[in-house]
């Protein structure tokens, strides 16, 4: 009996699981697959434009095309620059969930960021910032913040991507049932939502009460992501060590907060989170006001030389 390669079973699944979108959306390459499901490249006959289909699998649970349909709904209620607009929605042939949203093309954030200086990353992490603010001003915590969801487009637009696994703040605590896991794309009772590394500790506990400080903790550990690979100074490192502090009472309260020390960090300005010593202060002070301090001693220089002079 002839085995087939990797390779071979991997084309002919996409030809198994290619899906019919009828007349109106033409579906070409496929562009990424996940636990929730697969990502094409499509055609809007109607409106000639490339767009972006996300299906189900053939075979998928009743619960996992729920979700489907929830995160619809959920990139429905969110039009903000920074997350990425969904057009339709609906059902195939089959019975298949499925969105039809902007193809983003763009490179993953942690890829942009690698020939780009300190101040270039901490100002794309503030518009991922500002995307999950939004989020959570409409009432909605994204639970699963890492680099692979956030892409750069083509124009420097950043967007955070993959709303699988939201949901509306009053929905979320002591929610675990038929959850699905981020990193495996598995379900079942009490399955932790997230990916680690990126995930608060609290959404690993069942019971516990996971609100918008969980997506401060996954933000503060994009933020240690994009500043390594060189020296990070000490307000930031302290931002960090706040944001993903253990326990979410001790973290920032908002994104808006974490967001407001990042900005004055990079204007040269105090950062709440970081007991600055009185040296460092001077020194902040000095680099915030150099051509000002630097007019006064030549002022006091040239008073100082007249003097000498009119007393020689």
């Amino acid at each position: 009996m002839m085995s087939l390669s990797d390779a071979a079973l991997t084309r002919l699944r996409d030809v198994v699981d290619r899906p019919d979108a009828g007349d109106r959306y033409a579906v070409h390459e496929l562009l990424g697959r996940g636990g929730m499901g697969a990502v094409y490249r499509a055609t809007d006959q109607l409106l000639q434009r490339d767009v972006a289909l996300k299906v189900l699998p053939p075979e998928h649970p009743e619960d996992i095309a729920r979700r489907l349909e929830r995160e619809a709904r959920v990139l429905a209620a969110l039009e903000h620059p920074g997350i990425v607009a969904i057009h339709d929605a609906g059902r195939l042939a089959d019975g298949r969930p499925f969105y039809v949203m902007r193809l983003v093309r763009g490179r993953r954030l942690d890829e942009q960021v690698r020939d780009e200086t300190p101040g270039e990353r901490l100002r794309r992490f503030l518009a991922v910032c500002d995307a999950v603010s939004f989020a959570h001003s409409k009432g909605v915590i994204h639970r699963d913040l890492k680099p692979a969801n956030v892409m750069v487009g083509e124009f420097g637009e950043v967007l955070v991507l993959d709303w699988g696994v939201a949901k509306r703040a009053a929905e979320v605590a002591g929610d675990t049932s038929h959850v699905l896991s981020a990193e495996t794309g598995d379900t079942g009772d009490g399955v932790a939502v997230g990916t680690p590394g990126f995930m608060a500790p609290e959404q690993l506990i069942a019971a516990a009460a996971v609100d918008v400080r969980a997506d401060v903790f996954a933000l503060g550990a994009l933020l240690r992501e994009l500043m390594t690979g060189g020296k990070v100074a000490a307000p930031l490192r302290a931002i960090i060590a706040k944001a993903t502090a253990p326990t979410a009472s001790d973290r920032y309260p908002s994104v808006d907060a974490l967001a407001a020390d990042v900005r004055a960090w990079l204007d040269g300005a105090s950062v709440s989170a970081y007991a600055e010593p009185v040296w460092e202060k001077a020194l902040r002070f000095y680099r915030r006001n150099s051509a000002l301090i630097l007019l006064l001693l030549a002022y006091v220089v040239v008073r100082l030389f007249i003097l000498w002079w009119r007393g020689v």
